[in-house]
């Protein structure tokens, strides 16, 4: 106790008793010290193992989240491909389908109370104005059996008015084009040809059988309503005109250095304005070209103000639309998100400034809301703010052609058009 002083008693003459217990306890003491000293190295290594194993299990609960986040990336990919492979393809979707397959709950609601086609209530479509189209009058007259009173038998006699009606027709014919030019002889005494015969009507094509309709009608069927030869060549074989492939293919190629520079003129003037508009597609050409590896070409399409230019070429890099646009050209490029239109010098330089299409970027959207279900919501709300955009331009349309036609009704009323 604090303030007391203690003092161990001991005997004087250590008893033979004590001697073996303090050495047994000397032994016990220096055994229990081994037996400490081992347990504190074996904790030592203990704690050391569990330090690695823990640090382990981290890394393995790491690597395992980023397995599920790859096999959750992957199954969206499997979803967006299923979609792509077996869902619709053409952006032309019919007018209820706002969000491109991509199911919004708006949408169905929208929708449930309304059937499909004409609606109750609703003036109908106005029939068509066929005005414009000729005549041909047809008087159908009573059959001889019936012109006359069903009850006592007197013939009938006709009225000065008809009961008219109207049905459309088509006639497509081919036919020879007979042509007899005149010929005349001198009645004078005077020099050179006794006879003076009627010049032939122009050609297109020098001495060829096929007048300028024939070819009026295939360029027309191949170029605007892009049919393939073969089959309105098989469409005028119904009529009994049998016109060989290989003639088409030759007079197209007599034709074309006509056509060349009203192309040419296309070209110059297409690069011209504020706004353009780009776009490549694949086109198989059966041309084998050195160094060339197959027949994939590419088809440019190149579309201004007022004129729109196709280029054919073996190349999809940004040389064909940077050849095609000048240094003077300005304006705004609409395009997909194709590289090749950002490594346009034009491009770089700030002179034309590139627009991606909003049909390309609201895939993106729709390709997300397919594969990861728990961003649909996320999409859709992008996907409702696109199609607000594609409704108010669709109004700004309708305005600007209501002001046009409104103008162009107080120039025709003013006078005539300016030339």
């Amino acid at each position: 106790m604090d303030g007391q002083l203690t003092e161990v008693c001991r005997p004087e003459y250590p008893s033979p008793v004590w001697v073996p217990l303090l050495e047994d306890l000397r032994r016990d003491l220096a055994a229990l010290r081994d037996r400490v000293h081992h347990l504190e190295r074996e904790n030592l290594e203990l704690r050391q193992q569990a330090g690695y194993w823990k640090s382990r299990h981290r890394d393995a609960v790491g690597r395992i989240g980023e397995l599920e986040q790859q096999v959750e990336q992957l199954r969206g990919q499997k979803r967006q491909l299923q979609a792509d492979l077996f869902g619709r393809r053409s952006e032309a979707a019919p007018p209820e389908d706002r969000s491109n397959c991509l199911d919004d709950p708006r949408d169905d609601a929208r929708r449930s109370g309304r059937k499909r086609g004409q609606q109750p209530g609703n003036p109908g479509p106005k029939r068509r104005d066929y005005s414009c189209l000729p005549a041909r009058e047809e008087f159908v007259e009573l059959p001889h059996e019936r012109s006359a009173c069903p009850d006592c038998g007197r013939p009938l006699r006709p009225r000065g008015d008809t009961e008219d009606s109207e049905q459309i027709e088509i006639e497509v014919r081919a036919y020879r084009r007979v042509i007899r030019r005149r010929r005349y002889d001198r009645a004078c005494t005077c020099g050179g040809d006794r006879t003076l015969t009627a010049p032939p009507p122009p050609k297109l094509i020098p001495e060829g059988r096929y007048g300028i309709s024939v070819w009026v009608e295939i360029l027309l069927d191949k170029y605007l309503t892009y049919r393939p030869t073969e089959r309105l060549l098989a469409s005028w074989r119904l009529g009994d005109l049998h016109l060989a492939a290989g003639t088409v293919t030759d007079g197209l190629q007599r034709l074309e250095i006509l056509l060349r520079p009203i192309y040419e003129a296309l070209k110059e003037r297409n690069p011209h304005g504020d706004l353009h508009q780009a776009d490549e597609t694949r086109w198989r050409v059966f041309v084998a070209l050195e160094g060339k590896r197959g027949y994939g070409w590419w088809l440019w399409v190149l579309s201004g103000p007022d004129t729109v230019v196709y280029v054919l070429d073996a190349s999809r890099s940004h040389a064909v639309p940077e050849g095609h646009y000048r240094a003077e050209s300005r304006g705004v490029l609409v395009v997909d998100r194709y590289s090749a239109y950002k490594a346009m010098i034009w491009v770089k330089d700030g002179m034309i400034v590139l627009a991606f299409c909003w049909s390309h970027v609201r895939r993106d959207f729709v390709r997300v809301g397919k594969g990861w279900p728990e961003s649909k919501a996320w999409a859709l709300g992008w996907l409702r703010r696109i199609r607000a955009l594609y409704q108010l331009n669709d109004r700004r349309s309708a305005a600007e052609e209501g002001s046009v036609a409104s103008g162009e009704a107080d120039s025709v009323c003013a006078g005539p058009w300016p030339r």
